[in-house]
Formats: C-alpha cells, structure tokens, sequence
C-alpha cells in the first residue's frame, strides 16, 4: 500500500482505520504515515491525522517516537484543525515525556482560551491538562478557574468534559 496515494483516494473512517492498521505493521511503514501527517499539502496532513490517532490508541508504542512531533504540530500557524485536533487526542491518551510537559500545558492553556478553538480541540485539551494537574498540582486552580469562567459561553462538549474534570478534582 502507498499511504499517501490512498489517503488521496479517499476519506472516510474505514479509510483511515484500514491505513492506521497498515501503518502499524512497522517503523516504515508508520514513518510514512508520520511523513504525510506532517507533509505541507493541507488536505494530505489532515487526512493523515486521522489516521496516527487510531494508529496511536491501537498502538501507543509505535507513536512514542513521535510526540515531539506531535508538540510541534500543536504550536504550527495554518495546520488544518484536524491535525491538531487528533495530535490533542494521542496526547490525551499517552504518557507525556517529562521534558514537553511545560509546551504541552501551554498550548493546551492557550487553546481552551481562545473563543474560536473548535470544541474537540478544546475538550481533548481539557483532559490533557487534567491528567498532567497530577503531576502539577498547581495548574489546579486555573484549570477549574478557567473552565468556571467559560461556562456560559461554551459548547456542550466543552461543558460535559469540564463538569467531569470538576467532579474529578472535588472527588481527588
């Protein structure tokens, strides 16, 4: 299979499973995923993203290698929403390494602040953040500070995820 050829052909979720599980198969194979995740061509990228987030929730090992590329992404003007929203969703689901801790929070910070972040994005990175307040116990207060304050302006995910990291931290 040529990942990006078929990633041309066509975009649907059967698609993207079929390509995520020959990704998986081995390095090279999973390098050329990541090459078209990261390829300049908007809709080759956006297409690709889809495909790394089932290939990382059914192999989280073969995407290790990769989250710094994943961080960058996040931090990219003019991406596709879709490659940043389905980076937000591997990172979610993975141990982060210690040393992106700090770019991660900020990024995710930034986008649960900014009024025109799509929803998705805005939820994955919600939990992103709850799960790295275990560690840094200290974001705490402005995770639940910030999600307070946007309440009544934000969407029902945002809502749903935010009221189940509020229940969380009362419980915790």
């Amino acid at each position: 299979m040529n990942i990006r050829e078929e990633l041309a052909r066509e975009h649907s979720k059967e698609q993207a499973l079929r390509i995520a599980n020959y990704a998986v198969q081995n390095k090279k194979k999973f390098r050329e995923l990541m090459d078209c995740y990261t390829d300049e061509d908007y809709r080759l990228s956006q297409r690709a993203a889809w495909s790394v987030s089932w290939a990382a929730k059914n192999n989280p090992e073969m995407i290790a290698p990769y989250i710094p590329v994943l961080v960058k992404r996040l931090q990219e003007k003019g991406v596709h929403d879709a490659v940043i929203r389905n980076a937000v969703r591997v990172l979610e689901d993975i141990e982060i390494p210690e040393s992106f801790h700090g770019e991660v929070m900020n990024s995710c910070f930034a986008f649960i602040e900014n009024p025109v972040t799509p929803a998705a994005i805005k939820a994955f990175s919600l939990t992103v953040l709850f799960n790295l307040s275990q560690q840094y116990p200290e974001i705490k207060q402005e995770l639940k500070l910030i999600i307070e304050e946007r309440w009544d302006t934000e969407t029902a995910a945002f809502k749903s995820r935010g009221r189940k990291i509020l229940k969380a931290m009362a419980d915790g």
